[in-house]
């Protein structure tokens, strides 16, 4: 069983920021059909929904709040647990209905924390890889519109029904007519311009960071957000992506990326390769042996990106991963990518350097407050930042096997949002700029799948071979076949 959090202020606080702006606009859709007038709803209807949902909530909340004065302990705690399910019932009932990119917030909100009340995160978790799909007529004139020809002419075989459907697309199971097996994704219609209306109300919903982090600036934070969201709309950006991933990761030893169709893929169709894998919660039932090879691949695959392709698949939640034995992973979606530039990756290797490799609390405070991440002036001792910062490397730090568990998942967060906490002074006055909003998701639900599984590796030695300012040998068996896969592909320089 999960930890419950200490106190109700603070689950209530971690997921503001995520569900306060989800569960307040969720009653856009209410219990419509998910496209029923999805291209005429205006942003001036969608916004009255969203602040009359807005006073329901607070409403509720100030309603249990005043149950709770004149409650005992026991039953506090009882008042407590129903009103997170009602609540997380709400949420999840209504944004599975609302596509666009509060539904893509409630996706991430349900795997973002252990912290985050226990009913929340697992009525949030059917948003994880399914939503109510759209109808067949609606798919087919969708696929016909984009290439010209309905799927049955298109395909040798289709199947109607969704293996998947989300925030943004569904997805169905074809075959071509020369034989290859295919995953097509097609583009919910008039979600553009309802998550283009989502997004000019992008300072109201995550203006609310403003609360959690005191020395936030949030309008670098909305900015990230608004390109990285806006950039997931066009699927051809997406191919793109998704060829660079494949064509560097071709014959990896455990990580897989579906190769493009480009034929049969547009800017709201996109066809790849048919993958097939156990999905997250079959992996949470294989010995600890293969979640922990498993989890090595995920890191391997999310920080050699990041240090040689220069490129982060920012959605690592469990619904984008397929698993087979011996620690292979299919990798799915690559909708929210960052491209990061030499310099960028110049600053998050000074900061590994000060932090990890050289414990230099000095130098580390002055990396921090140069790249923006601390206020300058803070405060607080250089110890006292380092002390702070350092929770978020500590399983690097640690030459030796360690567990990412659901106590690390949870610390993790409660340093970035209890300001009650002993490093509030520093949490206070520290800020996210741009380029580290999306690298972000590490630490908010990278880690938190880690939890899960309980992964337990020699982290450091891994990371050692990873970062190219260290280029440590292989330290573990799967670590020696792709240095031998390197060597024959070219791979082991760094990013340019």
């Amino acid at each position: 069983m999960r930890p419950r959090c200490s106190s109700l202020p603070l689950a209530v606080a971690a997921g503001a920021v995520l569900l306060a702006g989800a569960a307040v606009a969720a009653s856009v859709a209410g219990r419509r059909a998910p496209f029923e007038g999805l291209r005429r709803r205006s942003r001036s209807s969608r916004n009255v929904t969203i602040a009359a949902a807005g006073g329901r909530a607070g409403a509720d909340f100030a309603l249990h709040r005043a149950r709770r004065v004149f409650a005992s302990a026991e039953r506090r705690d009882e008042l407590d647990r129903a009103f997170e399910l009602r609540t997380a019932e709400q949420v999840a009932a209504t944004l599975g209905n609302l596509k666009g990119a509060l539904m893509k917030v409630g996706q991430m909100a349900s795997y973002l924390d252990q912290g985050l009340p226990e009913p929340v995160r697992d009525a949030l978790a059917q948003l994880q890889s399914d939503a109510p799909p759209m109808s067949v007529e609606l798919v087919d004139a969708t696929v016909r519109d984009e290439l010209g020809a309905a799927p049955a002419e298109l395909f040798a075989e289709w199947d109607p029904t969704p293996i998947a459907a989300a925030s943004i697309g569904q997805v169905h199971r074809a075959l071509t007519h020369d034989g290859r097996a295919v995953a097509v994704k097609v583009q919910y219609p008039g979600v553009d311009d309802a998550i283009r209306n989502d997004l000019a109300n992008a300072d109201l919903l995550f203006g609310s960071l403003a609360y959690l982090f005191p020395g936030l600036d949030p309008e670098p934070v909305v900015a990230e957000l608004r390109e990285r969201i806006l950039d997931e709309l066009d699927y051809r950006l997406e191919a793109d992506n998704q060829r660079r991933f494949a064509a560097h990761y071709r014959g990896h030893p455990t990580i897989h990326v579906p190769e493009v169709v480009d034929e049969l893929s547009t800017s709201r169709i996109l066809t790849t390769e048919l993958a097939d894998g156990a999905r997250f919660d079959a992996l949470l039932t294989w010995p600890q042996a293969e979640r922990d090879l498993a989890a090595e691949t995920i890191y391997r695959f999310a920080f050699g990106s990041l240090y040689r392709l220069g490129m982060f698949n920012g959605d690592p939640h469990p619904g984008n991963y397929l698993f087979g034995p011996g620690g292979r992973v299919t990798f799915l979606d690559f909708g929210l990518v960052r491209h990061f530039a030499a310099d960028e990756l110049a600053g998050f290797a000074e900061m590994i350097t000060a932090m990890v490799l050289d414990h230099d609390p000095h130098r580390f405070r002055r990396v921090v407050e140069r790249l923006g991440l601390l206020r300058p002036g803070a405060p607080a001792t250089d110890d006292e930042v380092a002390d702070y910062f350092s929770h978020f490397y500590e399983f690097v730090r640690t030459d030796g096997p360690y567990t990412i568990d659901d106590a690390y998942a949870s610390a993790t967060v409660r340093r970035m949002f209890d300001a009650s906490s002993t490093h509030g002074p520093v949490m206070r006055a520290a800020n996210v700029p741009q380029e580290f909003v999306i690298i972000q998701r590490i630490n908010l639900g990278l880690y938190a799948i880690f939890g899960n599984l309980r992964a337990t590796a020699n982290w450091r030695r891994i990371a050692e071979e990873l970062w190219p300012f260290v280029d440590g040998p292989p330290s573990t068996p799967m670590g020696v076949r792709v240095a031998d896969w390197e060597r024959v592909r070219g791979h082991r320089a760094p990013a340019a």
